[in-house]
């Protein structure tokens, strides 16, 4: 498949290599290991009334929140696995926390990953919340098929040569 002209690629683009334009893993032999660690975020929006039903019945599924917790760990271990390009990381530690807002219908999902090494886990976080956000949507798709899961970013990741960044919205 032809890649395109080379000087078309951002040099900051690090999962690209500049002379041919291909996808490559970046080397991060080099780097030293630190503490690192980062936080994600993603919000499920339901219709009227079911997450009230989410939060004081559960489901036919087992627990709704406790299900998606362990999918959200688990994901955030094997991220890896899913995204081409992401290093294998030895985890230290994943939490995945919900907070609801019944007065909008909505449950956010946040992610927070640790680890020492030679990369950041942002990915991890990412993986993380989008995973526990997609369990909440398949346990409760029978009652609320018209759910969005919405708003999966990155809030804040620290460690490394960049150290502490903060999302600013």
């Amino acid at each position: 498949m032809d890649q395109g002209n080379s000087e078309q690629v951002p040099a900051d683009f690090s999962h690209i290599d500049p002379s041919s334009g291909g996808a490559q893993m970046v080397d991060v032999g080099e780097k030293d290991s630190t503490a690192r660690s980062a936080v994600a975020a993603a919000r499920v929006r339901m219709s009227p009334g079911v997450l009230r039903r989410v939060l004081a019945e559960g489901g036919p599924k087992g627990p709704i929140l406790e299900v998606a917790r362990v999918a959200g760990i688990q994901a955030s271990k094997r991220t890896q696995e899913l995204i081409p390009m992401c290093h294998s990381l030895a985890l230290d530690c994943v939490k995945v926390d919900f907070e609801a807002d019944l007065a909008e219908d909505s449950l956010l999902i946040r992610c927070e990953a640790s680890c020492h090494g030679t990369t950041g886990v942002e990915m991890e976080a990412l993986t993380g919340a989008s995973v526990a956000a997609l369990t909440i949507y398949d346990m409760v798709k029978a009652v609320d098929r018209g759910m969005r899961v919405e708003d999966l970013r990155l809030l804040e990741k620290r460690g490394g040569r960049s150290g502490l960044w903060r999302s600013e919205i």
